[in-house]
């Protein structure tokens, strides 16, 4: 079974169980899943009753999927996601991102907790990503090629749409949120980045690094999808205040932001 069939598969299970009619997507990084109590009248999926569906290993992703409405939106909300460290191909990386632009979705907001490199920046600070750097190693299009998914070559000149952008900074604006824009650079994890690597990080014009995203995007873009995404800044990144990191104090900032980010999501929603 190819990987296109896999994921018509998965998406023809999903419409089985109710979960159809909606345009937009969001996807819930460590920690963030606590926007997904504001998604209405749910249908509610685990990751596990989906056929081919990738299972995410790591503390403060729930692993199930809702669809429902927020603001009068019909809305796709993935609640945790599967990393490539956790030693996914991949292929199996992007799998739901694929899923969901079956189901019908054409814009996603992509949503992940990230080390904040640019001086300027402060933990819990939300920054919207307006490009990437991936430093990851591989790229989700690698491989046998399906034109069904899309284009070999993806266009990645505005791969986080401007629009979107705009919408974002302004809802942020309209709640007194504070928010900074910003570069996200993708590293293949797990081990956290050496203070050496987020000089080099800085240099090359990144603000925050994390483990995910990028590669959604990708394949998100390559299915044409329009992107939003916000990087939670949960933590200095190493060396730039010396103190050692670790995964408790990424997702203990995650949830003491989690009304704000929760807040900015669901206002969003409806401008898009």
């Amino acid at each position: 079974m190819t990987a296109y069939d896999q994921a018509a598969a998965a998406a023809a299970h999903l419409r089985s169980r109710g979960v159809e009619g909606a345009t937009l997507g969001v996807i819930l990084g460590s920690g963030l899943g606590m926007f997904a109590e504001r998604v209405q009248d749910p249908v509610v999926v685990s990751y596990r009753e989906i056929p081919h569906w990738p299972v995410p290993t790591v503390v403060g992703h729930e692993g199930q999927l809702l669809c429902g409405t927020v603001g009068g939106v019909r809305v796709i909300c993935l609640q945790g996601r599967a990393h490539y460290y956790e030693g996914h191909p991949m292929e199996r990386v992007v799998f739901p991102t694929r899923v969901l632009g079956l189901l019908g979705v054409k814009t996603l907001l992509v949503t992940n907790a990230a080390g904040g490199m640019n001086p300027g920046f402060a933990p819990g600070d939300l920054m919207i990503v307006t490009d990437h750097v991936n430093l990851m190693g591989v790229n989700p299009l690698r491989g046998e090629h399906d034109e069904r998914f899309g284009p070999r070559f993806a266009d990645m000149t505005h791969a986080y749409d401007r629009q979107v952008q705009e919408l974002i900074i302004q809802t942020s604006f309209q709640l007194a949120v504070s928010a900074v824009r910003g570069v996200y650079a993708a590293v293949a994890g797990p081990s956290y980045e050496t203070p050496a690597e987020i000089r080099m990080l800085r240099t090359i014009g990144a603000d925050a690094v994390g483990m995910s995203t990028v590669p959604e995007v990708i394949a998100a873009r390559q299915m044409k999808i329009r992107i939003g995404a916000i990087s939670v800044i949960t933590n200095a990144a190493a060396g730039v205040t010396g103190e050692p990191l670790s995964h408790d104090e990424v997702t203990a900032t995650s949830k003491r932001v989690g009304k704000k980010f929760s807040d900015l999501i669901e206002a969003v929603i409806p401008k898009l």
